[in-house]
Parts: structure tokens; sequence; C-alpha cells
């Protein structure tokens, strides 16, 4: 998870990182803050139940 991007972050999350931040500008600024801050691995320790919320309302759409 090392060296990740936060938008492949969230991909490998499946969130769909255009949605999100069209939807969501300032939690996304937050969020993309705090992850440029921490380890990635502590960054989905403080925000795991707000990943599993963010996943349902921004699915990422699989490529067909």
């Amino acid at each position: 998870m090392e060296n990740l991007s936060f938008e492949e972050f969230l991909a490998s999350k499946k969130i769909d990182f255009a949605q999100f931040l069209k939807a969501e500008p300032i939690i996304f600024s937050e969020w993309k803050q705090d992850f440029a801050r921490i380890h990635p691995e502590s960054f989905v320790m403080q925000k795991k139940f707000l990943i599993n919320t963010m996943r349902r309302k921004y699915i990422l759409a699989t490529p067909q």
C-alpha cells in the first residue's frame, strides 16, 4: 500500500475519486491531507467505517 496516490488508494477501496470530490469537496480535501500526512494503514484504521460509507455512496464503476 506504500507509495500510492490518494486517487489510487480510493480506487483500491472501490471509491470513485471524481464523484467523491464533486459531492463532498471539504471531506475529500481533509481526507487527502490526512492521507498525505500519515501511513496508509494508519489512515485506514482511522477512517475504517467512514471508508465503507463512502464506498457505498460513490461506487467505482468496474470496466466491462
